[in-house]
């Protein structure tokens, strides 16, 4: 018989239970073992703070499940201001009935995920509310990591800087699209992964880089559009250089919209000086994860706060911002 997961109003007994069989069993570290109400760390010099809500539906997806998204997607919200993720806090809001089996499945991932970027789980919460408050499982994560390089921010762009990005546009987006409304698209996959690995080889490498950002809700055209209002400058990107899977292009044409406006959870959107864009690309194509990498565009003074993208056709319009959420929850 199917092992279900505690009821809604489970005593502390339970709870306990499901702490010390499964959390502690597969986040293991002195810091989550104190079981002190706050984590005491300890990390020099400047950091920075995120957090997020993962409300992925359905939670297990081609490619991943809201476990490595949840990790991944934190992680990546670090990489992107230069930080090394240091420590996470999880919350769990599991719907009563879930399968335990599908819980630890999904905390499996997540400890498996953490362990290949070297960040530790160091406190969490765990609540479980009555059917129907909840979709399966809502997972809730904050990131602390150490600033490698300050000042990268969406604020810095300036005339000349060279846009990459460090794979293929919208995968995750269009596998999430296709899987929840049944359409048969062969090889979909979600490129959910944590990037910190090749980022930290950009750091080391000492480029300087300007901006960057994981181009999750509202995709491609989102980041861009937030860059060129936020740094108060032109983008110009070229339609022919930006890589798109031929399977994400397919469902794209299918449906009738881009695949910029998709969300990816394994590429990152990176600004650099010009001198360094050739260096850039060529660092992120001796990564694993950025064999795909392109450079995209460049930065000018004109039209400021617009991003212009030149068609195959040769043809130059302005790439609007995604209006609403084309699909919701798809992190």
């Amino acid at each position: 018989m199917e092992k279900i997961l505690l009821s809604h109003g489970g005593g502390g007994e339970e709870t306990w239970k499901l702490i010390k069989e499964l959390f502690f069993k597969y986040f293991s570290n002195p810091i989550l073992e104190s079981m002190e109400d706050a984590a005491t760390l300890s990390v020099e010099g400047k950091i920075a703070f995120t957090t997020d809500g993962f409300t992925v539906s359905p939670i297990f997806f081609p490619g991943g499940d809201i476990g490595k998204l949840a990790v991944a997607g934190t992680v990546n919200d670090l990489a992107a201001v230069a930080a090394e993720p240091k420590y996470l806090s999880v919350s769990f809001i599991i719907e009563e009935g879930l399968p335990f089996k599908d819980l630890e499945r999904v905390v499996q991932s997540m400890a498996k995920t953490a362990s290949e970027v070297g960040v530790q789980i160091v406190t969490g919460d765990t609540k479980v509310v009555p059917k129907g408050a909840a979709d399966k499982l809502f997972i809730s994560v904050s990131g602390i990591g150490k600033i490698v390089k300050e000042g990268v921010s969406a604020r810095n762009l300036s005339e000349g800087d060279v846009i990459l990005v460090s794979s293929t546009v919208g995968d995750h987006g269009a596998c999430i699209f296709a899987l929840r409304e049944g359409l048969e698209f062969e090889g979909l996959k979600s490129d959910c992964v944590p990037l910190w690995d090749m980022v930290k080889r950009l750091l080391e490498e000492g480029i300087n880089i300007k901006a960057m950002r994981d181009p999750t809700r509202g995709g491609l055209s989102a980041v861009l559009n937030e860059w060129a209002q936020a740094s108060n400058v032109g983008i110009f990107v070229e339609e022919e250089k930006i890589p798109v899977d031929e399977k994400v292009l397919g469902l794209c044409e299918f449906l009738g919209i881009e695949p910029y406006d998709l969300a990816s959870e394994g590429n990152m959107v990176i600004a650099v000086a010009p001198e360094d864009a050739q260096k850039a690309l060529e660092i992120l194509k001796s990564h694993p994860l950025g064999r795909k990498a392109s450079i995209i565009g460049k930065v000018k003074n004109q039209p400021r706060g617009k991003v212009i993208l030149k068609t195959l056709y040769g043809v130059e319009r302005i790439l609007e911002p995604p209006s609403g959420e084309i699909l919701p929850r798809i992190c």
